[in-house]
């Protein structure tokens, strides 16, 4: 059983001795922690949070908790139901809240569950402000409300629909240009959230035909919930068999989105976000974000356009929206499928993305994977190096990037982020694990064999 406090949040299995899974002890622990951090920074104030969740099956046990802790320490709640995680992002701004908590575990299995908790701006907290909550949790400095000052609680389970319209509202989403291109539509939503919300995404943009697979919210989940190519057979067949244009697939809380061309094939999942700025960029140009991990593609598409610059950031979403606000981007993400647009919020948003690139795909009149083949071509090669566990690592990346800073084949080194060794023709990007004695070692060339001929050219060096 493993339980795992970071940036992203509280994470960990259901079950097992309390501080070893995410047990209702800890739910406790960790939701009452954040409640006084938030009354600590907002003094003298009544404070009011939504509550989101998706359809893992320990969500509502989880979420019951998570709200009558909120009670206890006299903070009101908005509570969602069934959400997803940009969902409960939008609820945080629009509903005027203080923060929120998200009940997911994203792509882990059924057996994981987690608290995202999020600021009053519908974003992650920063890492600072994640220590300080993992501080408070492990304190006795929790105080809870007397009993006439406890939270009180408003359901309110309509906030996908709205979440909708204000994906509708875009300017850049066109629903008669979708409309008028008759597009045969297939959806994986992996028994949660995804399955509420994207068929009826699509039904209201004005898909002609949606095909729906694994979209009971039951949790579940039909396969392994990670949107990538070996867990998503059944949707390459389905889209074949059903002559579909194309094929959506979005993890159980829907902040990432993979999709399959008409073939069968994946678009791949690093080209999602790469196409939608490609759209995005035609018609508003201005700078692009992603973390030091992603495809090197977005950098040649963003700078097809004339003084558009690309910046990355160090890998965490919370690290991507901060440089995205720092160098006004008009769009953003990472390379596993989010899609971070600022016209409608900062956050991971698979129905922002499933918009915006099905008015891309009417408007070129192409089949996607005609539109596949307009964006450079690499590929991301994913390796390990273990480590003996008394190894200092931090020293060991250090001296990597001394060797490779200032090579003749190297173009930059940068160092926010692990170490990440920009070749002419392809990238390395080594990061050390928090858990386990080992480095990841990414890399990215044109070709399979260069990629992972950088990545053992370092290796070597380690």
């Amino acid at each position: 059983m493993s339980l795992i406090k970071s940036i992203s949040g509280i994470r960990g299995t259901i079950g097992g001795p309390a501080g070893e899974g995410l047990t209702p002890l800890d739910v406790v622990k960790f939701t009452s922690a954040f409640a006084t951090f938030l009354k600590g920074a907002n003094p003298g104030r009544r404070l009011k949070l939504a509550v989101g969740r998706d359809a893992r099956l320990s969500g509502a046990m989880v979420d019951r908790l998570v709200v009558g802790t909120l009670q206890g320490m006299g903070v009101d709640v908005l509570e969602t139901g069934l959400s997803t995680t940009p969902t409960t992002e939008m609820t945080v701004i629009d509903g005027h809240c203080d923060g929120g908590i998200i009940i997911t575990a994203s792509h882990n299995p059924k057996h994981w569950n987690a608290l995202k908790l999020l600021n009053a701006k519908g974003e992650f907290i920063s890492d600072a402000e994640g220590k300080e909550v993992l501080r408070l949790a492990e304190s006795a400095d929790l105080q809870y409300a007397e009993v006439d000052d406890l939270g009180q609680v408003t359901v309110e389970e309509d906030w996908i629909d709205r979440h909708i319209e204000r994906v509708l509202g875009l300017k850049l989403v066109d629903t008669e240009a979708i409309r008028k291109a008759h597009f045969k539509v297939a959806v994986d939503a992996v028994n949660s959230t995804g399955g509420i919300a994207i068929p009826r995404l699509l039904r209201r943009l004005g898909v002609e035909e949606v095909v729906e697979l694994n979209c009971e919210p039951t949790g579940h989940f039909a396969h392994n919930p990670e949107p990538i190519p070996q867990n998503l057979t059944q949707i390459s067949d389905c889209v074949r068999e059903n002559h579909c244009d194309l094929g959506i697939v979005v993890d159980p809380d829907v902040d990432r989105l993979a999709l399959v061309c008409e073939t069968g094939e994946m678009f791949g999942e690093e080209y999602t976000l790469v196409s939608v700025a490609d759209y995005v960029l035609s018609h508003t140009p201005g700078n692009t974000v992603s973390n030091l991990s992603s495809s090197r593609a977005l950098r040649d598409v963003t700078q097809r356009y004339a003084g558009c610059e690309y910046n990355a950031a160090a890998v965490g979403e919370v690290n991507v929206t901060t440089l995205m606000r720092q160098t006004g981007a008009v769009i953003g993400g990472e390379g596993n499928g989010g899609v971070i647009y600022p016209e409608l919020h900062y956050g991971r948003d698979a129905l922002v993305g499933v918009a915006l690139f099905l008015t891309l795909l009417a408007k070129k009149g192409m089949k996607v994977s005609e539109l596949r083949k307009t964006y450079p071509e690499y590929i991301i090669s994913k390796n390990r190096k273990d480590l003996t566990p008394d190894m200092d690592v931090d020293a060991l990346l250090a001296k990597v990037a001394k060797l490779y800073n200032g090579m003749a084949d190297v173009e930059k080194v940068t160092t926010i982020d692990g170490v990440k060794i920009d070749f002419a023709d392809g990238w390395v990007h080594l990061r050390k694990s928090n858990t386990e004695p080992i480095i990841r070692i990414y890399s990215e060339a044109a070709t399979e064999a260069r990629a992972n001929e950088l990545a053992q050219q370092v290796m070597q060096q380690i």
